[in-house]
């Protein structure tokens, strides 16, 4: 898939989620950032010459040291308000093979995952929080499956 972008103004970001849950984390305290002491998705700009999706595969490996290697396009939000500059971001989701527990964090104070219904106790940087409610909303987050009730349901 190929995406018309202006570099520094589009984003490449991944709903990275395993055992149903989402991995986010907490970006840095620092006044010089925006939205600091925020949570986040992970990912980041698009450099020149990048796709939105060989920006995706970068970012998640500078900041979690994974090689992400299979996920799937979401959607893409042209941010005009609501972040601190207008910019474009390419939204993806894929699932990752660790708990967030293993993996380390290069960027950023802490790494965590949670379930949809904990969402609330979160404050998103930018306008993650409204996408967050887009993709619950699409019903693309993965539902945990109940195989003992589907058992004694069938019996």
């Amino acid at each position: 898939m190929r995406h018309a972008i202006q570099p520094q103004r589009a984003q490449s970001r991944v709903f990275g989620y395993r055992n149903h849950r989402l991995i986010i984390y907490l970006r840095d305290d620092k006044p010089g950032i925006p939205f600091p002491n925020h949570w986040d998705l992970i990912g980041g700009h698009v450099d020149a010459g990048e796709t939105p999706e060989q920006a995706l595969v970068r970012e998640v490996r500078e900041e979690i040291g994974l090689e992400l290697q299979h996920w799937q396009y979401f959607r893409r939000y042209d941010c005009l308000t609501g972040d601190a500059y207008p910019n474009t971001k390419f939204i993806f989701y894929a699932s990752v093979d660790c708990l967030a527990a293993e993996l380390t964090l290069f960027e950023g104070q802490r790494l965590i995952a949670i379930a949809p219904e904990e969402r609330f106790a979160f404050r998103f940087a930018n306008v993650l929080g409204a996408i967050l409610e887009d993709f619950i909303a699409a019903a693309v987050w993965p539902r945990a499956v109940d195989n003992f009730r589907a058992k004694n349901f069938n019996a």
